[in-house]
């Protein structure tokens, strides 16, 4: 599993993305306190306006950051970002009011919409084995959950040795760390995308989800793991601390228990896709949160402990709809169009969440957490099945297909004639998906 570290660009990066992750988390928990700083018993309405402007920075920005970026070197527009995004973080200890923060926050979110996924597309690039970009994609999801567990335990420890206001200082070392690792990395370099104008570079990746079945499949999966997702970290307070009357470390305990379930899957899902397809694991993990969802709806027979259970098992569903995700938008471009088709996905994926992250707290304010657990469990499984329909069960990446409209001495055609079968994606020479039965 760690074999891709041995890789020295990928090295450095995923070094860059732990340290950016670490200083991210220290950021979260420091909002929160200068948020209750600032507005007190208001603190849940300002954390809920930065979290609202977060989604729509993310759905919104990051398709246009990718096309207006497209041309740029690679290395300074990541490091770049990562300097935006420092800056930042070393100005929020000098806010004093709300607008402030929200308008720091916008430009760090617009910053991380067009950092992540020009740094996500990337990673094929440098690890062309898909055993090893798989373990990379594992990796990655590791660093994510392990980073929700650790930070709010450096958080605690940092605490108390000093104010609140210098966790930002720990968030702005981080992007600064990441920056260096970044310029020390090697990265490589695409093509020219000068041929193509603005307009065509921004819609590419939404052309790429259109016009591909397991693409627009990837969607109705996003949308079972925003609902598992939201749930668990929406309402956990709701349950631990109003349900069960529990205390603030009952709720950690808990989230803590959602990451590992987490990391448990994330460590299985090299060897797991060397047995089952890409779309196979994406579906069990949504099977499995919707029934830790459903499960949900009886919690109060068990207390606590079910719902550490059901925290786990609703964090394995998680990992295995996510980790794998990456494998299909990699399938599915030329290296060319996949910083756009990242930037799509990143875009669409947050979009989903903007549709959970709502419905799980609306529900469960005016219906009670059991009603919550229950629509979210539909959405899930609506989801997942949704998946199953979208994508085909025979997804083999060579497919059949003719050019009846190219010239027979056309480069393309060389060896082949106009019927013949490659590793198939949509580009300007293949506008449309072929049918193809096994």
């Amino acid at each position: 599993m760690l074999s891709p570290l041995g890789n020295a660009t990928y090295f450095r990066l995923f070094s860059a993305q732990v340290v950016a992750l670490l200083g991210t988390g220290l950021a979260t928990i420091a909002l929160g306190l200068l948020a209750h700083r600032l507005g007190g018993a208001s603190a849940g309405e300002i954390l809920g306006i930065t979290l609202a402007i977060k989604m729509v920075a993310y759905v919104a920005v990051a398709p246009f950051a990718s096309a207006l970026a497209a041309n740029l070197p690679r290395k300074t527009l990541l490091i770049g970002l990562d300097l935006v995004r420092a800056g930042v973080a070393a100005l929020l200890p000098f806010v004093t009011e709300a607008w402030q923060v929200y308008t720091l926050m916008t430009v760090l979110y617009i910053a991380s919409a067009s950092f992540t996924p020009a740094f996500q597309a990337m990673i094929p690039d440098i690890l062309t084995d898909e055993r090893e970009y798989t373990k990379a994609l594992s990796l990655s999801r590791l660093a994510s959950d392990l980073e929700s567990v650790g930070s709010p335990v450096i958080a605690a420890v940092l605490l108390a040795f000093m104010a609140y206001s210098d966790l930002f200082a720990g968030t702005a070392i981080g992007f600064f760390l990441s920056a260096l690792m970044v310029l020390s990395a090697a990265l490589p370099t695409t093509r020219s995308v000068q041929q193509r104008s603005f307009a065509q570079r921004l819609t590419v990746g939404f052309r790429l989800f259109a016009l591909t079945p397991r693409l627009r499949a990837l969607i109705a999966i996003s949308l079972a793991t925003a609902a598992g997702g939201a749930m668990v970290f929406i309402n956990t307070v709701v349950i631990v601390q109003t349900q069960l009357a529990l205390s603030e470390q009952h709720i950690a305990w808990a989230l803590a228990v959602f990451g590992l379930g987490s990391i448990s899957a994330a460590m299985l899902v090299p060897r797991l896709l060397e047995e089952a397809s890409d779309r196979t694991v994406m579906i069990l993990g949504g099977a499995i949160m919707t029934v830790g969802l459903i499960a949900g709806v009886f919690h109060h027979h068990g207390g606590y402990y079910a719902l550490l259970v059901m925290w786990f098992d609703i964090g394995i569903g998680y990992s295995l709809t996510l980790t794998p995700a990456s494998r299909a938008l990699r399938r599915s471009a030329s290296a060319e169009d996949r910083p756009g088709l990242f930037a799509a996905y990143f875009a669409l994926s947050h979009a989903c969440w903007l549709i959970a992250y709502p419905l799980a707290g609306l529900v469960s304010a005016t219906s009670g957490t059991d009603a919550a657990f229950l629509v979210l469990a539909i959405l899930c499984a609506a989801g997942s099945l949704a998946t199953w329909m979208l994508w085909p069960s025979h997804d083999p990446e060579s497919l059949p297909h003719r050019h009846d409209g190219l010239s027979p001495d056309d480069p393309h055609l060389a060896g082949g004639g106009p019927e013949h079968a490659h590793a198939f994606v949509i580009d300007d020479l293949h506008r449309r998906w072929p049918h193809h039965r096994p």
